[in-house]
């Protein structure tokens, strides 16, 4: 239930994915399906910086690959938009072939969503401000960073390489995908298309 001032209930800010509309999952099988198309090109750009610049040149975009889940919940704003948009979007990833494998998209993924939901529970699912997403997208970062380390062989490198691919993922996490989340958020909200979520009630004060 949505409050005449555009906040969530405490109801609404159960994890439930009962409360996801038609329309909601509708738009996250369009987001995910984005971005398989995406990745799939992402990939072998990942694979180009790699060879040239190591995990630190590929770290930079990072963010990119995440961008789709976060979009999803602040566009729907709801509990299980960001773990449903990123699980339909390793399965896409899976299903359009991936340079690095399938259970690099399905690690990934979850790495992604087991972060994001617990901290926009903390939020209540309430708050969308700079702050907020920034940080969510700083904090997405490190889970998957130590599980790819160990995956792709990364825990071999010196611990100077590591701190600074750390960092370097950080700020791509930070800037391209919460910056750039907020940044197309707030740019479609008041178009027709953004009228069935809350990001778009939230635009027109409903």
């Amino acid at each position: 239930m949505r409050m005449g001032n555009g906040t969530t209930t405490m109801n609404e800010s159960r994890f439930s994915l009962g409360s996801l509309t038609l329309a909601d999952w509708v738009l996250m099988a369009l987001l995910a399906a984005a971005n398989g198309v995406m990745t799939t090109g992402l990939s072998w750009v990942n694979k180009l910086l790699h060879s040239v610049g190591g995990p630190m040149l590929t770290s930079t975009i990072v963010g990119l690959y995440m961008i789709y889940g976060l979009l999803a919940i602040y566009v729907i704003r709801k509990p299980g938009a960001a773990l449903v948009t990123y699980s339909l979007g390793a399965c896409v990833q899976i299903l359009m072939g991936s340079a690095y494998g399938a259970w690099s998209c399905i690690a990934a993924a979850l790495c992604y969503a087991v972060v994001i939901e617990p901290l926009f529970y903390v939020f209540r699912y309430r708050q969308y401000n700079w702050f907020t997403m920034l940080f969510v997208g700083t904090a997405a970062v490190p889970l998957w960073f130590v599980v790819s380390a160990f995956m792709f062989g990364y825990i071999h490198y010196e611990m100077w390489v590591l701190i600074a691919t750390l960092i370097i993922r950080c700020i791509s996490g930070m800037l391209l995908c919460g910056a750039l989340t907020k940044m197309i958020g707030d740019r479609i909200a008041s178009t027709r298309a953004m009228r069935p979520f809350a990001l778009g009630r939230e635009s027109r004060g409903q």
